[in-house]
């Protein structure tokens, strides 16, 4: 059957492939011996508040819950986004115009370019970066220009290495910070750099922004805490990460009025909006839990030091990690020469541990692999001393 060549472009489909290594892995004899530990999405084991549970639980049961929701239905929602951002940021926004309900930042970051550039514009993206970064803009049409990350560098994107014709008519530049998957918490001036960068060049600067409230160093830099974003910017945000709500699929964006309303007018062609069930939850947790991610983070800490020292302990180098839910690895020696995917299809037969393979971040993530802290930290204990036993074994 023929597909797209957009399709085509979007690249070799490793996480369906991982996928299917895990379910086999799950079926097979040696899952007896030792069960599927899958530490390979950033999919939290932990619950999300009873509050946000309750406010949908009891909101489902009223008939209008069952309707498509209109844009004009969302507006409590989006009242209750710009509360947030006025106690967050300290920043006033029109809920009328500059923000925007989303199934999801993911969804939100691949729409947006569809809503900004045809076909043979030039983008800017990190690598390695979040699939969705490369995905949304390839869909659209667009000639991604790759900006590498390096350790070297503490993976802070270094926009002076590109060349002033390289830069010439960029349409959209696309951030993460805290950044998945490294990490890395970033530096506000980061953002203020690419902002100027922007403004430079006539571009949008869109920054994806999941895990504002998980930094576990130093603060996690915002777009609308730089000067100027209402010109060009756009910031993405998501319940997933901080309220633990992943598979209700809720997240907005906060920016410039004509780039919600391009967003806007692509979303509508999509989908009619989540539920208003969904959007009661959503609202309890930006209004009456605005705080509540915090807590999340001693716990993130426990696990990660725990887990840093346990993978040391057995040879792993381990990287600095400053935000909750991942350690970003560089592959041991022994492994090295399999490439990413192969090295975690190679742990996962031997281990039963399942991580991401870094390249399906971008080229840039070719010989590292990702590994969530989405269980208990005597489970994740249970996954290095395995993870450490096949190394041993190669």
């Amino acid at each position: 059957m023929p597909i797209s060549e957009r399709l085509k472009r979007l690249g070799s489909g490793i996480f369906a492939r991982m996928d299917q290594r895990k379910r086999s892995y799950a079926a097979s004899t040696a899952a007896q011996l030792n069960p599927l530990l899958d530490l390979s999405l950033g999919s939290t084991d932990l619950q999300p508040p009873s509050q946000v549970l309750s406010a949908i639980a009891t909101k489902l049961l009223e008939p209008a819950s069952a309707a498509y929701c209109l844009q004009a239905g969302t507006l409590p929602f989006r009242e209750a986004v710009a509360s947030w951002v006025q106690q967050r940021f300290a920043l006033q926004v029109d809920p009328q115009r500059e923000v925007l309900l989303l199934v999801g930042s993911q969804e939100g970051t691949a729409h947006l370019p569809l809503a900004l550039v045809n076909p043979g514009d030039r983008t800017l993206l990190l690598d390695p970066c979040y699939p969705s970064h490369r995905g949304g803009m390839v869909l659209a049409g667009a000639e991604p220009l790759l900006l590498p990350l390096g350790l070297e560098d503490g993976w802070r994107p270094c926009f002076g290495r590109l060349a002033s014709s390289e830069l010439e008519q960029l349409k959209l530049i696309m951030l993460g910070y805290p950044h998945n998957p490294t990490a890395t918490t970033g530096c506000q001036g980061w953002l203020d750099e690419a902002l100027a960068l922007a403004n430079r060049q006539g571009a949008v600067l869109a920054h994806d922004n999941p895990y504002v409230d998980l930094a576990l160093e130093g603060e996690a830099p915002a777009l609308l805490r730089s000067e100027g974003w209402r010109t060009n910017g756009i910031e993405f945000f998501s319940f997933s990460k901080g309220w633990c709500l992943g598979g209700f699929r809720l997240g907005f964006a906060v920016g410039a009025a004509h780039l919600i309303e391009a967003l806007g007018q692509v979303k509508a062609v999509v989908d009619f909006n989540q539920s208003l069930a969904l959007q009661a939850g959503a609202t309890v947790a930006l209004t009456q839990l605005a705080s509540w991610p915090q807590q999340l983070r001693p716990i993130y800490k426990e696990r990660r030091d725990a887990m840093a020292a346990a993978l040391a302990a057995g040879g792993w180098r381990v990287p600095p990690a400053s935000m909750a839910l991942y350690l970003w690895l560089p592959l041991p020696e022994s492994l090295r020469s399999l490439g990413s995917e192969a090295a975690c299809a190679w742990l996962l037969e031997r281990s039963g541990v399942a991580l991401t393979p870094g390249v399906g971040f971008g080229a840039g993530g070719e010989g590292w692999v990702r590994l969530a802290l989405v269980a208990e930290t005597n489970q994740l204990l249970v996954a290095a001393k395995r993870l450490n036993a096949a190394l041993l074994g190669c």
